[in-house]
């Protein structure tokens, strides 16, 4: 059988998963800018980032939005709470810091 005539098979479907695969393990970040400008007057600007990884990707560079922010994950509203807490207790901090600087005989 001669090899010239032998069936060719596409590899065009490979090549295809092969990218795919590629662009969600490693990432792919597209970014853009739109202005609309009328007589030098900016009257309108929209700042487009996109970013198509794995979940694991995303994870793996902090990009994990989705498991505290409450509207996609009961999680979510744990970390509000916790901020909260924090702000509350920033908050004493610095009223027991302002009362230490006070002088000691005010205290008397």
């Amino acid at each position: 059988m001669d090899n010239n005539n032998s069936i060719k098979q596409s590899t065009a479907s490979n090549s295809l998963v092969d990218v795919l695969e590629t662009v969600l393990d490693k990432g792919v970040v597209i970014a853009g800018d739109i202005q609309v400008n009328i007589a030098d007057v900016e009257l309108l600007t929209i700042k487009i980032r996109l970013m198509v990884a794995s979940v694991d990707k995303a994870k793996e560079i902090g990009m994990d939005w989705w498991e505290t922010d409450p509207h996609y994950s009961s999680k979510g509203l744990k970390v509000n709470e916790i901020q909260e807490e924090n702000e509350q207790l920033q908050d004493r901090i610095k009223q027991l810091e302002k009362r230490l600087e006070e002088p000691v005989e005010s205290k008397k």
